[in-house]
């Protein structure tokens, strides 16, 4: 089925099982810079997923570069505990690989003790927020030869690759870019004086590695920053890599600073494999594809369509190990989904805290939350078909237990239909989509448009319930509320309406933010719309802009809060509230609306008040737990556990996990 993604690639001399790669993520882990046992475990689980190549990184090759909370092999004391690692990955039938690592500008001061970060030029870096010093002759040595150390000791350490981080803004794309390389020495104006730093970089490291050592580079397909390189310089880029010495390519998307958002779930399943074709058809050696390559189906098309020869599934891996296993099987639809939504990993990262996963439990925690088979099996009875309630259904039945859901609606997925809604959150259905195959597989007993009592429980008659009725949206004690032009941001997103022209939300909290992505992207063509006009150049480009971003109702949003958003995460922000601009969304903050009547809102802002009339009005003000059995299974004397929304409402991940957390306690509560 997959003939081309399961066959096996050589890379140099190395031949590698198949062409899935997972590459170098930052874990956090450990903020010293040292391996610890949360990353042998989690990288144990991702060699006996089935991958080709385990990528450890990013390893810093010295304190400037990356500071105390980046892994590091900078000195022979680090060896042993590499070593160790290399052996977990091997003995589980992975190739260990390292990526080699210098931040550059992008070093954070506060990573390293409040220093000034170093680089090619002293230019201000919107990502570390700091200037760096400009790095002189000897430093640019020092650096290159810390690249070439820390590569022998990756030997040494017993890695099967080395790979040099050439992507993303950091050290040596600096110096390739015309935008941050303002030296005018000979390693700075033209491209062969920019390209002459990385081009002694890979020579030093070779000479380390010798010949027959696989030797490769991640590189940006395009920075995607503008005054930096397009794809149009970045094959030959390539072509001075490739002449370098290196035996592979791995190309990714753009850098960190970049206005294109990179990975989050509004770049398009496999957005970046032209990046790697660019990049293929002007070298001899392999390439690897980066990118939200998402399902099986897809990367053997990468590779099918000649578009690269490896493909990388980082978040992918970090979300389900067992994901090139299960591909290989045939068992595609039981794959834990990546939905692309950064908040477990990302937005970790970019906040200093450790990585794990919405939608996998065991990420970062694979021993202590690991299943074991129970020694007496119960009867247990679920009370809800949200995701905290399937995720409990599924931990419960591989534990050994025997499950029964119920659920009042006719489907289940509770609020993942409403949360999935927006056109560009639409990944969040794979969750749908996976614990259908989970019920299937294990045969789980699920009753639809069923809605529990009392009389259900004693008929059922469970050893043990798990609560997981989820919530519902909160009324607001707003006067007027009830006017019969004003619906809820849930019953928007679960029936999609007919709505007036003009509309406004109650609430610019993430709830309401993606109602308003999702009210304002009504009317406007489709992908598949814009190709076919573009193809035949039936509409000007302006026209076809505006047709993308003008749907049919203007929309404004209310916030109490100074800002809009705050419960949005980091990585994701950004491009959200630029959607929301492209759309021409008005947002109100620092303002409380007062009253409605005859569908006009009035409402305070800067000590004035202010009535305007819409023709819908949207509330998206949070909601409120449902859980109103609680009190007679206490009666019942059932042993019981509430997981989810139905104890504070919470995010995805809070359900989740709340579901499998509350199945590893099942024989706890029925121990006698």
């Amino acid at each position: 089925m997959f003939d081309y993604l399961f066959s096996p690639i050589k890379i140099n001399k190395l031949e590698i099982k198949n062409r899935i790669a997972y590459p170098a993520l930052g874990l956090m882990y450990s903020l010293d810079s040292k391996l610890n046992d949360k990353y042998y475990n989690f990288f144990k689980e991702r060699a006996k997923g089935g991958a080709g190549i385990i990528t450890v990184g990013p390893v810093g090759v010295d304190y400037l570069g990356s500071g105390f909370a980046i892994l590091s092999l900078a000195n022979d004391d680090a060896i042993p505990s590499f070593k160790k690692l290399t052996d977990i990955i091997r003995g589980e039938g992975a190739s260990p690989w390292i990526q080699l690592f210098h931040a550059g500008a992008y070093t954070h001061p506060i990573l390293i003790n409040g220093e000034d970060p170093i680089a090619p030029s002293p230019v201000y870096s919107s990502y570390s927020k700091a200037t760096p010093k400009e790095m002189s002759i000897e430093q640019i040595a020092e650096v290159q030869n810390a690249f070439a150390d820390t590569a022998k000791r990756a030997v040494e350490a017993g890695f099967d690759g080395v790979e040099i981080i050439a992507s993303a803004g950091y050290l040596v794309t600096q110096f390739l870019s015309p935008l941050k390389n303002k030296r005018e020495d000979q390693y700075g104006g033209s491209f062969e004086n920019r390209a002459r730093f990385p081009k002694e970089l890979f020579t030093l490291v070779r000479k380390n590695l010798g010949k027959d050592f696989p030797l490769t580079v991640r590189m940006a397909g395009n920075d995607f920053v503008t005054g930096s390189n397009t794809d149009a310089e970045t094959p030959e880029i390539a072509q001075l890599y490739e002449q370098s010495g290196v035996d592979a390519i791995n190309v990714t998307g753009g850098w960190h600073e970049s206005k294109v958002p990179q990975l989050p779930m509004d770049l398009p399943r496999s957005g970046y494999a032209y990046l790697a074709y660019n990049i293929k058809k002007v070298v001899s050696v392999p390439v690897f594809a980066s990118n939200r390559i998402s399902c099986p189906d897809m990367a053997e098309k990468i590779l099918r369509d000649g578009a690269a020869d490896l493909v990388n599934l980082g978040r992918v891996l970090i979300a389900d190990p067992d994901w090139p296993k299960k591909a290989q099987q045939g068992k595609s639809d039981e794959i834990r989904p990546c939905v692309a939504c950064s908040q477990g990993c990302t937005d970790q990262v970019f906040s200093g805290m450790p990585v794990f996963c919405i939608g996998n439990p065991q990420v970062g925690l694979e021993e202590e939350r690991k299943i074991i088979k129970t020694s007496s099996p119960k009867k247990i009875m679920i009370i809800g078909a949200g995701v905290a309630g399937l995720e409990a259904a599924v931990t419960a039945t591989e534990i050994g237990h025997s499950v029964t859901v119920y659920e009042k609606d006719s489907k289940i997925g509770g609020q993942i239909w409403i949360a999935g809604a927006p056109p560009h959150k639409y990944e969040l259905l794979e969750f749908a989509r996976y614990y259908k195959a989970m019920i299937k597989k294990h045969k789980i007993k699920v009753v639809l448009n069923s809605t529990v009592n009392i009389e259900t429980i004693k008929t059922d008659n469970p050893d043990c319930i798990i609560l997981a009725q989820g919530a519902k949206p909160v009324t607001p004690p707003i006067k007027g509320i009830d006017e019969p032009n004003v619906i809820s941001s849930w019953e928007v997103l679960k029936k999609d309406p007919l709505l007036g022209q003009n509309v406004a939300i109650i609430g610019g909290g993430s709830v309401g933010l993606e109602t308003a992505a999702f009210v304002a992207a009504k009317g406007t063509i489709t992908p598949e719309i814009l190709h076919f006009l573009f193809q035949y150049n039936a509409e000007p480009v302006e026209r076809l802009k505006e047709l993308i971003f003008k749907g049919t109702s203007k929309l404004t949003v209310f916030e109490m809060l100074p800002k809009a958003g705050k419960d949005v995460g980091k990585s994701t922000k950004w491009i959200l509230f630029s959607n929301l601009r492209r759309y021409g969304v008005r947002i109100h903050t620092s303002t409380k609306v007062v009253s409605i009547k005859n569908g006009a809102i009035t409402y305070e802002k800067d000590s004035k008040s202010i009535t305007e009339k819409y023709d819908t009005i949207i509330t998206a003000l949070g909601s409120e737990s449902v859980n109103n059995l609680q009190k007679e299974i206490e009666i019942l004397d059932i042993p019981h556990i509430s997981a989810g929304d139905c104890i504070t409402p919470g995010k995805l991940n809070n359900a989740i996990h709340g579901g499998y957390l509350a199945a590893m306690e099942i024989d706890k509560l029925t121990k006698k």
